[in-house]
């Protein structure tokens, strides 16, 4: 694929959690924003009139058919993600789409083998890999400052009860890119087999609708070409905890451990100090000046103007850790550079793959489960 200096057209699918996009894809000096689809016509209305929108689709299928659209950003249920993804491609559309990639292996292949075919990118949308902690300490990592890294884990807890649709009973493992990827983003390895065990039992009118009992599911996962192993820990339901995706690595000279309690700082641990002043709080930046400038603002959150239109609250800074306009940025430059994006669509397929084979192993008592080689991309 080669580099283009035309701006990239875009589309914006489901505006829920995508509706927070939408000022990044207009303010993006990259991207041109050409619609957005949504099935509720009055949201579809309500929104699009909001932020100045003029082309709007109720019917994804529609959104497919207009040669004006370069690339849809998928913004959609979770079950719903391969087989717009699939149809995206088919199409001729590039694809960012929310995580995780699909529910099945063989859904993650299609899409690889899609993007093989065609030529088109695909990009999982993994907001951890981009929030401002993980960019410190890949910046440190990059720097040798951690020194030999020596481990790594993850973990996602979030009460999801009285979510609708698909959420009761989901398997944690499931929804575990939140997890696996900074595990495997940091020195940019894949995952080669993983172990997992369940914990615990959620309710019994939960565990019917996927037959999964476990409360927490915590995995091992050996890396590809490494002799690092990450630890992984997912729970969904029935588990106290405040919401936290979390990232803590362990190097022979540093170690930094995610905020046990949001609003806190980070710790940092550095070997060889006396034992009080191993630990130390520390401030992470918003990373903003890696992004053009108009977009910078929306690492911290804040009021924009919309020109002829409202002004507009954003909070993409109070949640994901400021990662949302450097997903649009990844996203797009690759595309206007003829690059692929990071995660690619056997990066993407890696770390979903990790998850679903988590829970398959959950279920047959830690058995540990190989990942497939065409999800490896080194």
């Amino acid at each position: 694929m080669k580099s283009s200096s035309r701006p990239v057209r875009t589309a914006i699918v489901g505006l829920g959690f995508g509706a927070e996009f939408i000022p990044i894809h207009q303010r993006h000096p990259h991207v041109e924003l050409v619609a957005i689809c949504q099935r509720s016509q009055d949201k579809l209305d309500q929104i699009g009139g909001a932020h100045g929108v003029a082309r709007r689709y109720q019917h994804y299928a529609d959104v497919l058919k207009d040669a004006n659209v370069d690339a849809v950003h998928i913004n959609s249920p979770i079950p719903d993600h391969a087989a717009m993804s699939i149809a995206a491609l088919e199409a001729g559309k590039h694809v960012m789409c929310t995580v995780p990639m699909a529910t099945s292996i063989e859904d993650c292949k299609k899409i690889v083998d899609l993007t093989e075919k065609t030529g088109l990118r695909y990009m999982m949308a993994e907001t951890v890999v981009y929030a401002r902690e993980f960019l410190f300490i890949k910046q440190m990592a990059d720097r040798g400052e951690l020194g030999k890294i020596q481990f790594v884990q993850a973990s996602h807890q979030q009460d999801m009860d009285g979510w609708p649709n698909y959420w009761p009973g989901l398997p944690p493992m499931h929804y575990a890119t939140h997890c696996v990827g900074p595990c495997l983003a940091l020195e940019r390895k894949d995952a080669e087999e993983v172990s997992c065990f369940g914990s615990g039992r959620i309710r019994e009118e939960l565990i019917r609708h996927y037959n999964s009992p476990f409360a927490i599911e915590s995995a091992h996962v050996k890396l590809h070409k490494s002799d690092v192993v990450a630890r992984v820990i997912r729970s969904l339901f029935d588990t106290a905890r405040q919401y936290r995706e979390s990232f803590d690595v362990y190097g022979s000279k540093k170690s930094f451990e995610w905020q046990l309690v949001e609003g806190e700082e980070p710790v940092l641990h550095t070997a060889k100090l006396p034992e009080p002043e191993i630990p130390s709080r520390v401030p992470v930046p918003d990373f903003a000046h890696l992004l053009p400038e108009p977009i910078q603002c929306f690492t911290t959150g804040g009021v924009y103007d919309a020109g002829d239109h409202q002004h507009l609250s954003f909070t993409q800074g109070g949640g994901h850790g400021g990662s949302h306009p450097h997903l649009v940025h990844e996203f797009v430059t690759a595309l206007v550079e003829g690059r692929e994006p990071y995660p690619n669509a056997r990066q993407s397929a890696n770390w979903t793959c990790t998850g679903i084979l988590a829970h398959e192993s959950a279920l047959q008592g830690g058995r540990i489960m190989k990942l497939p080689e065409w999800s490896f991309s080194t």
